[in-house]
């Protein structure tokens, strides 16, 4: 259990979190939300004791361990599998003793404790977190320096996984893996065996992956049982009916001023006048909870060609001579939105680059419209801005001729404030620069936009802009992202970059989901597959009871949710963990994996009544 009871910190003389107290029962995952800049990184380094508490406690298990991903793994020689396994420092040492050691009663003691700690099933258990991390086999064994930063921090975090920590703190840990990657680590984390707490802004992560949504705001700490739908409804209804009350308070504040005003002054009326002092004095202010910044984005708008605005005819493209990509025969209209699927190293970067004219065709031919501009923005470019000048200056140099005004109304209509514009990209976080970058790229109203890993460093407010930006946006999309909310709200083609080549990909994102998950390949295109003889369609009283039975699963799986969501809530009292009680605790903690243990099954059956019923109506 992680206990936190009335923490403060401040930086600077401000106080950044006040008088916060939560209680994370051990074993449940936590997903840490709050807008950027109000302390959650902080509040890690808090819980491992890097930084001291201006007041209050932060408590653990006696022995506990707390993992996390702080910076990449060193680029030396060592292969990757290795890496991981040194991760384990126990593990290692032991295995070092056993060569040495001559003594027959210490080596006994050491096989006994390596058994204890399955020592001799961890190269295939990193290796399964590595390939679900996107390392293949050939490249588990490669030196960590044939990998860029990127692919280093997912060693990283295999490395920590792999040691599976009591308290596992990942902070933001899908920014460096795809959309395969992202879907494996949800999955991964459902099934954690400890205690976890994950910042992040993929709503799909903090919908699947955990159990609670912890909220930093307004200095302080709230537990919210559910994942981020269930959060972000109940805290629109905490929102408005603070408004409510705010408003109330309001009104009879100024009724009370009035009479103050008018009557204080008078003798008949002196006595009611000061009561209704002392009565302003006393009312407390209801202090609106804080909303998250305006963070709009604002796309220009193209103008139309005549379709198809980029056609490719049997085209190859690659690097140096060398196709990466084949046989590609594709056709983008200008209301199109689509977004690339495939796993990392199979090209989705490659076709990105062809389609923006960064890479040339090596054989078959590209037809583009005459006046077609295209806006490509891709993670490196934000490392690519002048860190050494303001926002101001970027856009300056791209509009010498225009005026101040303009121009801040230009940063303005991407959320960059009047503060920003004037501040050195260096001192900018990094959604400032992500949407610095995404403001350069569309500057010039393109009839393409070319998207890799936009959603990296935003928040979720700003996400949520983005996908509305570009839902009214008139132009193509090209969209490649870790973000299943997003590609869902967005995209409504889905191109699989596969095999050294693209086709379009007939099942939705959820098949695709379920491909990835469950390691079958994914769909193929069916004009490439035989179609399979028709089944003869069941009986009417047949599909009558196959929905009986979906019914009846559905509503076993409402009843353990409930029961789920109040032994929950009792794990989530603090006076549970009284020691007087520590009995009532582990009975409590039992029924918790019971139900949870029953719910899986619960659904696996459920899914699959519902799989029946479809194959028997379609």
């Amino acid at each position: 259990m992680l206990r936190l009871d009335n923490i403060s910190f401040s930086v600077a003389g401000r106080p950044l979190i006040e008088g916060a107290s939560a209680v994370i029962p051990a074993g449940h995952k936590v997903g840490l939300v709050g807008r950027n800049g109000t302390g959650k990184t902080t509040l890690f380094r808090m819980i491992r004791g890097e930084l001291p508490l201006d007041t209050g406690t932060i408590s653990m298990p006696e022995r506990a361990r707390i993992g996390g991903v702080d910076q990449e793994v060193p680029g030396n020689d060592v292969s990757l599998i290795d890496t991981v396994l040194a991760a384990d420092t126990e593990r290692s040492a032991l295995m070092a003793e056993a060569e040495t050691s001559e003594d027959g009663t210490r080596i006994a003691e050491i096989q006994t404790r390596l058994a204890d700690i399955d020592a001799w099933s961890a190269e295939a258990r990193a290796a399964t977190i590595l390939k679900g991390l996107g390392f293949t086999d050939e490249e588990q064994a490669q030196p960590c320096s044939a990998f860029s930063g990127g692919w280093r921090m997912r060693v990283a975090l295999a490395a920590v996984l792999f040691t599976a920590p009591d308290l596992l703190l990942l902070d933001e840990p899908t920014n460096y893996l795809d959309l395969e990657g992202a879907l494996w680590l949800e999955s991964y984390l459902a099934r954690y065996p400890h205690t976890v707490l994950v910042i992040s802004h993929d709503r799909g992560l903090l919908n699947r992956a955990v159990g609670s949504i912890l909220h930093l705001e307004d200095r302080k700490l709230t537990l919210y049982q559910g994942g981020y739908d269930t959060f972000a409804e109940t805290r629109a209804a905490r929102l408005a009916n603070a408004e409510a009350e705010a408003k109330k308070q309001e009104a009879r504040r100024a009724h009370l001023q009035s009479y103050v005003d008018r009557f204080r002054y008078k003798a008949d009326k002196a006595k009611q006048a000061q009561s209704r002092i002392k009565a302003l004095e006393k009312m407390k202010p209801i202090s609106r909870p804080q909303e998250a910044a305006l963070r709009r984005f604002t796309f220009p708008e193209p103008d139309q060609l005549s379709p198809p605005i980029l056609r490719l005819d049997n085209v190859a493209t690659g690097y140096d001579g060398v196709p990466v990509l084949q046989r590609l025969s594709l056709r983008i209209d200008q209301d199109d939105r689509i977004a690339l699927l495939g796993r990392n190293g199979e090209g989705k970067s490659t076709l990105s680059k062809l389609l923006s004219g960064k890479l040339e065709v090596l054989d078959g031919k590209k037809h583009a419209a005459s006046k077609l501009r295209v806006g490509y923005f891709a993670q490196h470019q934000v490392d690519e801005l002048h860190l050494d000048e303001s926002p101001l200056d970027h856009i300056r140099r791209l509009y010498p001729d225009d005026g101040q005004a303009k121009l801040r109304a230009r940063l303005g209509g991407f959320g960059i404030g009047a503060e920003q514009a004037d501040t050195k990209v260096a001192k900018l976080s990094g959604g400032q620069k992500a949407r610095l970058s995404l403001m350069l790229a569309t500057t010039d109203a393109p009839h393409m936009l070319i998207l890799d890993e936009p959603t990296n460093h935003l928040d979720i407010e700003s996400r949520e802009a983005l996908v509305e930006a570009l839902t009214d946006y008139t132009g193509a999309i090209i969209l490649v992202s870790h973000d299943m909310h997003l590609l869902q709200l967005v995209a409504d083609r889905l191109w699989l970059v596969k095999d050294g080549t693209v086709k379009p990909y007939e099942g939705d994102l959820q098949t695709y989901r379920a491909a990835l998950l469950d390691q079958k390949p994914a769909k193929k295109d069916a004009a490439a597959e035989k179609p399979a003889p028709k089944p003869k369609r069941p009986s009417r009283d047949a599909i009558l009871g196959l929905r009986h039975e979906v019914k009846t699963c559905e509503q076993r799986v409402e009843k353990l949710n409930v029961m789920r969501d109040k032994i929950a809530a009792k794990l989530a009292d603090p006076t549970i963990y009284d020691d007087a009680k520590a009995d009532d605790m582990e009975a409590w903690q039992r029924k918790y994996a019971e139900v949870m243990d029953g719910l899986d099954r619960a659904e696996a059956l459920w899914l699959a009544a519902l799989e029946r019923l479809d194959a028997a109506e379609n």
